[in-house]
């Protein structure tokens, strides 16, 4: 495979000399080596074929997640993804069927997921995930820890696949396919869900699977809610809002926020692990009461924004889907 040779010109490149003159990059180098039992040499190679996009940065700075909720939410709750979604649903119900009886994951959640991240497969990214990686793992020091670790496993990954380093297009952040796993979620969480021989999270077969396997790795409940609008009275606004905190675990009980006034149309039991969000709607704030598998959610990704636009997502298909039969 390409990235595993060293050739002389790979040796004498730009890149390859620049790598040679910086101490902190070669103390990186070393580290992934070790970490992945991967060769410097091959570590030296991906780098020199890797290119750096301003651009990249760019969108790193400014992710839809920073959006408040009033105008994050209309980006993905919209009468074309819901249509979408109940097209994508009949036409891969046999997929969808066998994700579900295999993770024990609504069929809404996995056809959620694939909506919001891509599109159901419409837009799986441009960017190269090698020039993605190498950009925020060598370039962007506050989270360049985690995107060289990142570096390493899609080095690994592309060993185990059989992939040229530089043929796998994705998003600014290197996520990959149709539920766009980065690259250690890919090694981790993909499965071969059609029998194939490989895991192809560019497909429908293996992307839903793999979206059904990750949620039940991440401990889904089958049955249990995920998040229920709250009634916060006037008076109760000060109690309600002490329990408004940045941490995404689900860290406080239903009969805490009963106590506090906290009023939703659902019956819980008193010790229900539950949390409660606060966002920006469109008329003001809006109150949520999650459970654990909203949590699950934010494993996918790691904001409350997120997690919510999947759910109501979710909750719209399989309203629409149970309609359109």
């Amino acid at each position: 495979m390409r990235f595993a040779l060293l050739s002389a010109a790979l040796l004498l490149s730009p890149a390859a000399m620049a790598q040679d003159t910086n101490p902190e990059q070669a103390a990186w180098i070393d580290q992934l080596a070790t970490k992945f039992e991967i060769p410097a040499s091959e570590l030296n190679a991906a780098l020199s074929q890797a290119t750096y996009q301003q651009s990249i940065i760019d969108a790193m700075t400014r992710p839809a997640e920073a959006k408040p909720w009033s105008v994050y939410r209309p980006i993905f709750l919209t009468e074309k993804r819901i249509n979408d979604g109940v097209k994508f649903w009949h036409d891969h119900k046999a997929l969808l069927d066998q994700a579900v009886e295999t993770s024990k994951v609504p069929a809404e959640i996995i056809t959620a997921i694939i909506g919001v991240e891509t599109s159901y497969g419409a837009n799986m990214g441009n960017y190269k995930v090698l020039d993605a990686l190498y950009t925020l793992g060598f370039h962007y020091p506050p989270r360049g820890e985690f995107f060289r670790s990142e570096f390493g496993h899609y080095l690994a990954l592309s060993k185990e696949q059989g992939w040229e380093l530089d043929n796998q297009n994705g998003s600014y952040a290197g996520a990959m396919g149709m539920g766009q796993f980065i690259s250690s979620s890919y090694r981790h969480y993909a499965i071969d869900a059609d029998s194939d021989g490989v895991r192809n999270l560019f497909v429908a077969d293996d992307a839903i699977g793999s979206v059904g396997n990750y949620f039940y790795e991440h401990d889904w409940q089958l049955g249990d809610g995920v998040a229920y609008p709250a009634k916060v009275s006037a008076a109760q606004v000060e109690a309600a809002d002490a329990f408004i905190e940045p941490a995404l675990e689900i860290n406080h009980t239903w009969a805490e926020f009963v106590a506090a006034g906290i009023v939703i149309d659902q019956a819980l039991d008193a010790e229900t692990p539950v949390k409660l969000l606060k966002l920006d709607g469109v008329d003001g704030p809006e109150y949520w009461v999650v459970r654990h598998n909203f949590y699950v959610i934010t494993r996918y990704n790691r904001s409350p924004l997120y997690a919510m636009a999947v759910y109501r997502l979710s909750e719209q298909l399989k309203h629409a889907y149970e309609k359109s039969l």
